[in-house]
């Protein structure tokens, strides 16, 4: 009778043990290889540990990778991934496709209503928020205070093109492997054609007029063009036409970059005595502007968002909720100090005066992302939305294909006429088969 009982209550444990097994849900998390997702990777015991019952599997790709893998994925209804890394451009065209899930149902403690304005709008579409930032960002001016001081120069809160191109001449030395200016080369829509369209609303430029039709034949385009060739010509680093933002970090981290107009995010990791070689050697202005009423700079945010066809959508959530945090943000300040915190998110971190101690860029940052105006990028009216893209669904296809003409003018393979009339000409086919 012993026996029997003993072997009873073992098999009774066995079968519980084996739901728990099953109760188990994997949450498959596809994101960028971005100093601060690889951060979020190597904090998530912390949730893990709140939340054994959810697994958490990762796919981190290089940005170009990623973006084409998501999007396949999404528009096949793949259902490879429960949380996707996606931006500012996807997040509307996805959600008016209902391929992603609204988030208006997230816990009141999270505080949806602390996002940032401008980053808060971007990922609302007819009243649903349908992504949750990860990170918020514009762009600005880094640049080597030491370099700029021998130069016998001093960086503007607000600098002109014109000044940028005299201090990157006065900071080259190439000699000893110091370019005065670092910019993404990098063929894609959101590498080189991030920074080049930002940077030609500066100087008048835009994509389309205002029936649609591309502008890449308009003199500020090829003004455009011509003064980023000069500029990476004489003062950038070589091999520009493969760097996009991870490999123009490492340079200026290095101490190889005069100046580097990118993403405020990078702010604190060019400040970061742990990984740069100058860290206490940075400041920070401004994108630079042509006095024609728009600076260079963009508007975007790395977002989580869980697609329609995930069948792990609560837990995909609770992640999102985790990552996305006020608590989150704590705990990136508990272990790696408040100025390694994710940006460009929320209005209480702007009001947090221990971040803003520690972090000299906040002010900046906070002033680049609420000047950047995706309604109106550039100086004439278009008929689009968006600062560095074109929130239209063939703009991810068109701006890629114009990015590789770029890079190759940058790589010296063809003029930079040649370039523009390539971008013109592709640009005109595509949108006339899409129906513009």
């Amino acid at each position: 009778m012993y026996l029997r009982n003993a072997l009873c209550a073992a098999s009774a444990l066995a079968v519980m043990a084996a739901g728990a097994v099953q109760a188990e849900t994997t949450v498959t998390i596809a994101t960028v290889n971005n100093g601060d997702m690889i951060r979020m990777q190597g904090l998530a015991d912390d949730f893990t540990a709140q939340h054994p019952d959810i697994k958490l599997e990762w796919v981190t790709l290089e940005e170009n990778v990623l973006r084409q893998r998501v999007t396949q994925d999404i528009a096949s209804k793949g259902g490879q991934f429960d949380v996707m890394t996606i931006g500012t451009y996807e997040v509307p065209i996805w959600a008016k496709n209902d391929w992603l899930v609204s988030l208006n149902d997230m816990p009141a403690e999270w505080d949806a209503d602390d996002i940032l304005p401008a980053i808060r709008g971007g990922l609302t579409v007819d009243g649903n928020l349908y992504a949750a930032p990860f990170y918020g960002e514009s762009s600005m001016v880094m640049y080597r205070t030491d370099l700029m001081e021998k130069a016998g120069l001093e960086m503007p809160d607000a600098p002109t093109w014109e000044f940028i191109k005299e201090a990157a001449a006065g900071m080259t030395a190439k000699d000893n492997e110091v370019y005065g200016i670092c910019l993404r080369g990098k063929a894609g829509w959101g590498e080189n054609m991030a920074f080049l369209t930002a940077m030609s609303n500066s100087f008048g430029a835009k994509w389309f007029d205002e029936n649609w039709t591309a502008q890449f034949d308009s003199e500020a385009w090829k003004t455009t063009l011509t003064f980023y060739m000069d500029l990476m010509t004489n003062y950038g680093p070589p091999g520009a036409s493969t760097n996009g933002f991870n490999e123009n970090l490492s340079l200026f981290q290095q101490g190889k970059c005069g100046m580097w107009i990118d993403a405020t995010v990078a702010a604190s990791f060019v400040t970061n005595p742990d990984d740069s070689t100058v860290a206490d050697k940075v400041g920070f202005a401004l994108a630079p502007d042509n006095g024609l009423g728009k600076r260079g700079n963009w508007l975007w945010a790395w977002t989580l968002a869980v697609p329609a066809g995930s069948d792990a959508t609560d837990e995909a959530k609770t992640f999102i909720e985790w990552a996305t945090s006020k608590g989150y943000t704590e705990l990136v300040a508990s272990k790696e100090g408040w100025a390694n915190v994710p940006p460009g998110t929320r209005t209480s971190l702007y009001e947090n005066q221990k971040y803003l101690d520690a972090a000299p860029f906040a002010e900046m940052t906070l002033n680049s992302i609420n000047a950047a105006d995706p309604t109106n990028p550039s100086v004439d009216p278009v008929p689009y939305t968006g600062v560095q893209f074109v929130a239209i669904p063939e703009f991810a296809g068109i701006g890629t294909q114009v990015g590789q003409e770029f890079s190759a003018a940058l790589a010296g393979q063809q003029s930079v006429d040649e370039a523009l009339a390539k971008a013109q000409a592709l640009t005109t086919d595509e949108m006339e088969a899409a129906g513009y």
